[in-house]
């Protein structure tokens, strides 16, 4: 095993996890959105379960009104702004430059990548995931489990299990089931 990521050191395993939480450790869930949030989504309810402390983690260099709330395992990269009104669910990740405007609701384990605006009023349910450079308009719903993809423009409702691309943004009817298209990134 390695001894170190990244010049963290690797202080044990899943297996040590009761031991550390018996110790008063806080866990942060440090795993991305790869291919799905399944991953993170799980880690952290087994940790939630095992009644770990999860804080809410926010850079200092992110702006996050004191009107806003921000539940617990959530983190607040670099230059986000968070505005007043905003809640963010648990286990979500408001990535580097993102904005995320008045009165908007974020569900739980969503991701929003660098770059993304959530204009005010918008609605998103639970894990969903908006990709870099990202715009919603105002007042909109977007449902569980959905994929806004890079660098669209949102302007209608997008209902659950979809995923959306473009300026503006529409279904993608091509490759729901691959939307990442990860098969053209394969070595042959």
């Amino acid at each position: 095993m390695e001894k170190e990521i990244l010049g963290y050191p690797i202080v044990g395993t899943d297996i040590d996890i009761p031991n550390f939480i018996s110790k008063g450790y806080a866990f942060h869930v440090a795993i991305g959105h790869l291919m799905s949030n399944d991953v993170r989504r799980i880690t952290y309810m087994n940790l939630k379960a095992s009644n770990a402390e999860l804080p809410v983690i926010v850079s200092p260099k992110a702006i996050v009104s004191k009107h806003a709330i921000i539940h617990s395992g959530t983190v607040i990269h670099h230059n986000a702004v968070i505005n007043a009104g905003v809640i963010v669910g648990e286990n979500s990740i408001i990535n580097t430059g993102a904005v995320i405007e008045h009165d908007t609701q974020i569900g739980n384990n969503c991701h929003v990548s660098t770059g993304a605006y959530i204009n005010g009023g918008v609605r998103m349910l639970d894990n969903t995931f908006i990709g870099s450079n990202a715009t919603i308009i105002q007042n909109l719903f977007i449902g569980n489990n959905c994929l806004i993809a890079a660098g669209s423009v949102v302007i209608r409702d997008v209902y659950d299990n979809k995923t959306v691309m473009g300026n503006p943004a529409k279904e993608n009817l091509i490759n729901e089931k691959d939307p990442y298209n990860s098969r053209s990134r394969r070595k042959s």
